[in-house]
């Protein structure tokens, strides 16, 4: 059954495209929608351009017709902007402001009203879209249906990629990896298909302690052991099974994107740092290691920051630095910044400089992957030259950025795309290594 789906300002700056998204059904923009673009499509950030997509969108589907009369989308769809909100008055009355929000809920509200007075086989059901949680709530309590915009959502929660699986198997089939240093897929029977670069942990199911730890081959064919042992790297020795599966990925120099995630405390970031150091000061794989994270702060903004660019940087980048402390294992405050300026070949930057580099022969690190949006990912992921690796991690449980989730994000998002390709490796971390306290923290809290 068709619907008439009427989108709030904030499914068009997260997702320009959405226009197209809700195949042959009427897709509704208020007036009050564009005028909120207005003011938008001056900013120099990701909001800016996505209003002056849109903008662009809808000036070219000005040739089809009058966009206030409708036009016919590629799905089949009818497109039009609403300039009718008679039924304001009922929302005043019910949260008493003249606020855009309200606006566009007496659009949606009207429309409604509109189709009790359609015959009951030609009626169409009405929804408002938006990413804010308060407008669906007000939708709710007149009376609307109203959804988040879900054509981001690559994946449900249950379905996440974690990068590995546990199967029991006959003990025989053990003793079989062990003495021939591979297994044949197919040996498996398994119903769903492992993925390029997946780790299995084999145990045994007769109940034994026998296990095996293996990883798929990039072509997805065989199951091999994993090429690296338990050695430390820089001082960090992997405390379970997750983190040598995530040191696995992260010192293969044959995967050139490894995407990790995890709670807060579970060593995304120090064994990403080990890794690098590795590659760029020991074996000279690289010649520069690269680490960056979004600027999006957790609760408020402490507004601007006096200084150069590196002072202005430093309480962002902070946590960096506190495990750069920790691996080259400094005494006093300070002392960072004189072995960083001695060395040279670590630079520690935010995301906001990375737009139009091009970046070669470097092991690159973004942080807080999860506070990115999937077209910034994309624009981060393609800076990427000949030589470099790059390693996004992050927790999709703790995001800051106002209309992402842990299902929209642009972590998630990179994960579920390249989960397929032979040249990437995932590893989702679960267990908290920082302390007794962190791990019970980010269970409880």
């Amino acid at each position: 059954m068709k619907k008439i789906f009427v989108l709030d300002t904030n499914v068009l700056l997260h997702d320009p495209q959405s226009l197209f998204a809700f195949h042959d059904n009427e897709v509704i923009i208020p007036a009050i929608v564009l005028e909120e673009l207005d003011s938008k499509k001056r900013l120099a950030d990701e909001l800016g351009r996505n209003a002056r997509s849109v903008s662009r969108l809808l000036d070219q589907m000005r040739e089809e017709g009058h966009l206030h009369e409708g036009i016919t989308l590629p799905g089949g769809g009818l497109l039009k902007v609403e300039l009718n909100h008679r039924s304001f008055l009922r929302v005043q009355e019910m949260f008493g402001e003249m606020s855009n929000d309200n606006r566009i809920l007496a659009v949606a509200l009207n429309y409604k009203m509109e189709q009790e007075d359609v015959l009951e086989e030609e009626k169409l059901s009405v929804v408002l879209v938006s990413k804010d949680v308060l407008v669906r709530i007000k939708a709710d309590v007149l009376g609307l249906q109203a959804q988040d915009y879900l054509s981001d959502h690559n994946v449900i929660d249950s379905d996440l990629y974690t990068g590995y699986l546990t199967l029991f198997v006959h003990p025989s089939v053990i003793d079989e990896f062990y003495t021939y240093r591979f297994l044949s897929i197919n040996q498996l029977q398994l119903k769903a298909k492992l993925n390029p670069n997946e780790f299995v942990i084999l145990r045994d199911e007769m109940g034994t302690s026998k296990s095996a730890l293996l990883k798929v081959s990039p072509d997805g064919l065989r199951l091999e052991p994993l090429y690296l042992s338990n050695e430390p790297v820089w001082g960090i020795t992997a405390r379970n099974a997750q983190q040598r599966m995530a040191l696995e990925l992260l010192l293969n120099d044959d995967i050139p994107l490894v995407t990790l995630s995890g709670k807060a405390g579970t060593g995304k970031t120090l064994l990403a740092l080990a890794a690098g150091l590795l590659k760029v000061e020991d074996e000279h794989k690289y010649k520069k290691l690269l680490i960056a994270r979004p600027v999006v702060p957790m609760g408020k903004d402490i507004g601007y920051l006096p200084g150069e660019k590196e002072e202005k940087l430093r309480p962002w980048m902070q946590p960096i630095y506190d495990n750069l402390e920790y691996l080259f294992d400094t005494k006093k405050a300070g002392d960072i910044d004189k072995i960083l300026m001695g060395m040279g070949s670590i630079q520690v930057e935010a995301l906001t400089y990375i737009r139009g580099r091009s970046i070669p022969g470097q092991f690159i690190i973004i942080d807080e992957a999860q506070n990115l949006t999937k077209h910034e990912v994309k624009t981060i992921v393609s800076r990427v030259g000949e030589g470099s690796k790059i390693v996004l991690m992050g927790d999709p449980g703790q995001i800051d950025h106002p209309y992402l989730d842990s299902l929209s994000n642009g972590l998630t998002h990179i994960v579920e795309k390249f989960k397929y390709e032979g040249i990437s490796g995932h590893m989702t971390l679960e267990k908290g290594e920082r302390s007794k306290l962190a791990q019970h923290a980010a269970d409880l809290l």
